[in-house]
């Protein structure tokens, strides 16, 4: 085990203070500060939402980024690049261990549903009220507009289902 890694409890305070983002506890304390229902003190929160745009402004989320309020994860999404240039609507639902890559849109209004094990690539765009199945594969730049069912692989600008 290296000294410097997220398998070391040390190295990960250390590598959270130097990057200045910890990956589990921004999204722990975003789910708090974004749940109406949640009954932390309300000067707890604060001080979790003060946090969350502290580390929001160090790696310049104010320029193109957008994780919307209502959102729901079910577990923190993998961010390959960080926050960059991601907007994910107020009215998203997306399933467990999803991966995102940068300049990712997926846009509210329509309630999209994105499943378990999805992995978006860099650039895509999933527009209107689609839902995405569980297992799926989003290629780089890729335009969604129609429903994909699970274990599928979806490229193009225009989207094909390459494999079912």
């Amino acid at each position: 085990m290296k000294p410097f890694s997220n398998d070391n409890k040390l190295g990960k305070w250390i590598l959270g203070f130097i990057q200045h983002y910890n990956h589990e506890k921004y999204w722990k304390r975003r789910a708090i500060v974004t749940d109406p229902n949640n009954k932390t003190p309300t000067l707890l929160k604060l001080y979790y939402l003060y946090y969350i745009k502290k580390c929001d402004a160090y790696h310049n989320c104010s320029f193109g980024t957008n994780l919307g309020a209502g959102a729901f994860f079910k577990t923190p999404p993998i961010l390959l690049h960080g926050p960059n240039g991601i907007i994910i609507g107020h009215d998203v639902s997306i399933g467990k261990n999803c991966t995102i890559a940068q300049q990712v849109t997926i846009s509210h209004g329509g309630g999209c549903t994105i499943g378990d094990n999805v992995l978006i690539g860099a650039g895509a765009k999933i527009l209107g009220h689609v839902r995405i199945g569980n297992n799926v594969k989003i290629g780089a730049n890729c335009v969604v507009v129609e429903d994909l069912p699970d274990n599928s692989t979806c490229v193009l600008s225009k989207p094909r289902i390459i494999l079912r």
